[in-house]
């Protein structure tokens, strides 16, 4: 006979202690761990002498010390009360259920809902099951049938961080009028006003999610926050109507913007910092029916070095971008709409690039990442200084490879493509929807067609798609309509959602690239159409966004709804 965990049980049960037997009662804790192997006469008697002095549960006692594992106390404690123990680590979670109980009220009696076990019936999972306030409370909160099953107290609260991560319960308090400035947003204690705790909570929960942007949203009876998080709009609190002005009033003092002024629009930049790493908020204000909404971009400065292999692209097109940013002298441009990653495209082709041979200048609106080794110059349109200017200063310090943020304009787009011209590597970024598009928006914008054909590279198309989530993901055979897309193609995966991925089924983004080389007949297509130059560059071998995405799917990285989401129906 062995006992839970493997160990020759024979000479059990040993002899108990005197205060372990209780006739005609419950069987006590200590004694059945006894019985079981979890621990030896004298760690029981130590144990229970610590339990006397300090006033803690003799189960949190032995797993505090390390004296049974949490799982085996668990077990004890469910056998103890008539219970089924459960694994939590394993166990499915409806998240509807989850949903039942906020989270203030889930930790504070230390029970998170399970799933449904019938129409008005719902397993909780607790670790203390003496709790009897605790089961009271939740039957009459939830109003249902409540069946309780034990689990490790170390499981219970890593699974209701998780449960609880993609929310943020907002309770209405009173808000005081004067507000202090923001250190670290992670730093709830250092201010006390509720409108200062629950900016910082919002923002903190978007950065931590990975948001790219934070929207708080005026509407008749409240304010509805909602985080921009792998590129698609999630809903992440509700505010009550009175903390609104509030709310509303702090953002814009950390914009240092007119709090006073609510009839224009206003925009600003917030610094703050993240864990101790500086990050930028870019705020737009516009006056609405409802109030003011306001709009915080996320802009991580950290420096996050990432390589050109890291970026994700094809063996060919990997190839091509490298041939491209390795020449003498020429452009590099990266296109696509806000915040399809074409910044982190470019870092990397400046890390590939970054050498004691080079001189590397960027003028950015703003300095995204901070890069050892290289010249970075931020825009401040403010104080006078454009691209179009700081462009001009820069070719004048004679640099190697010079990375512009932002065609925004004829000018800088003259000067961007003339300093290619002239013996410099040019990396800069362009809002098309295509490779073959950006050659007529550079001459929409008066940039000479003789100087496009001499001087463009590369033209570097790309998109974010989610990236499945690897916890859930679930193969499946592709039906007639998908086959269209992935003839080749026998097993594809989907999305399913699970805790991990916030019932989505998608964490994290991945590239999609289209890697046009200005090359061969393409350069001598300069004058020609968008179609055609598209049409010579497919001839000519490139993968279009379309075709990139369905690599993808190929591999099990993303699905085929994401990649037709993100790529539309257009061909090109």
């Amino acid at each position: 006979m062995t006992d839970r965990r493997g160990v020759e049980a024979a000479s059990f049960p040993p002899p108990l202690p005197p205060e372990l037997y209780v006739p005609d009662a419950r069987p006590q804790l200590g004694a059945l761990l006894l019985r079981d192997g979890a621990l030896t006469v004298e760690q029981l008697e130590w144990a229970l002498l610590e339990k006397e002095t300090s006033g803690k549960r003799l189960g949190e006692i032995l797993v505090d010390r390390g004296l049974a594992p949490g799982a085996i106390v668990a077990q004890a404690l469910a056998e103890q009360h008539g219970l089924a123990y459960l694994d939590l680590s394993r166990a499915e979670i409806d998240p509807g259920a989850v949903n039942l109980l906020p989270e203030n009220v889930a930790r504070r009696l230390g029970a998170l809902p399970i799933r449904y076990t019938g129409d008005d019936s719902l397993q909780i999972a607790v670790s203390d099951p003496t709790n009897v306030l605790a089961s009271d409370d939740l039957r009459l909160a939830l109003g249902l049938t409540i069946e309780f099953v034990v689990v490790a107290a170390g499981d219970l609260q890593r699974t209701l961080d998780r449960c609880y991560r993609n929310t943020i319960h907002v309770d209405a308090e009173t808000v005081p009028d004067e507000y202090t400035p923001v250190d670290d947003v992670r730093d709830g204690t250092a201010q006390s006003a509720p409108a200062i705790k629950l900016a910082n909570q919002l923002i903190s929960k978007a950065i931590e999610e990975g948001a790219s942007d934070i929207h708080f949203e005026p509407q008749a009876h409240g304010m509805v926050v909602r985080a921009r998080i792998d590129g698609v709009m999630r809903r992440v609190a509700d505010v009550p109507k009175g903390l609104q002005p509030a709310i509303t009033s702090r953002l814009k003092i950390m914009g240092e913007l007119d709090i006073a002024e609510r009839r224009v629009p206003q925009d600003g930049r917030i610094s703050i910092r993240y864990g101790g790493m500086p990050i930028d908020l870019r705020i737009a204000v516009l006056p609405t029916t409802h109030g003011e909404q306001v709009v915080l971009r996320i802009l991580h400065r950290a420096s996050g070095r990432i390589g050109v292999p890291e970026l994700g692209m094809s063996p060919a097109a990997e190839a091509a971008f490298i041939r491209a940013i390795k020449q003498p002298y020429g452009a590099v441009l990266a296109c696509g709409p806000t915040g399809s990653g074409k910044t982190t495209t470019l870092y990397a082709a400046l890390e590939y690039l970054n050498d004691d041979e080079r001189v590397l200048t960027t003028v950015e609106d703003p300095v995204e990442y901070q890069i050892p080794g290289v010249i970075q110059v931020e825009v401040n349109s403010r104080a006078g200084l454009t691209f179009a200017r700081g462009l001009r200063t820069i070719l004048r310090s004679d640099p190697d490879v010079l990375l512009v943020g932002e065609i925004r304009d004829e000018e800088t787009a003259r000067i961007a493509i003339q300093a290619a011209m002239t013996g410099h590597v040019v990396l800069t970024t362009l809002h098309t929807h295509n490779a073959a598009s950006s050659i007529a928006r550079l001459r929409d914008m008066g940039v000479e067609q003789s100087l496009l054909a001499a001087s463009v590279n590369c033209i570097v198309a790309q998109r974010l798609a989610r990236r499945l989530c690897l916890d859930c993901r679930e193969e499946y055979a592709p039906n007639a309509e998908e086959r269209a897309d992935v003839s080749d193609c026998d097993v594809l995966y989907r999305s399913r959602g699970c805790l991990e991925c916030a019932g989505t089924g998608y964490r994290g983004r991945v590239a999609l690239y289209e890697v046009m080389p200005v090359v061969g007949r393409i350069r001598r297509l300069i004058e020609a159409s968008t179609e055609e130059i598209f049409a010579a560059a497919v001839e000519a071998g490139m993968a279009t966004l379309r075709e990139d995405g369905l690599r993808l799917c190929r591999a099990g990285i993303s699905s085929l709804d994401e990649i037709r989401r993100v790529t539309g129906d257009r061909l090109m």
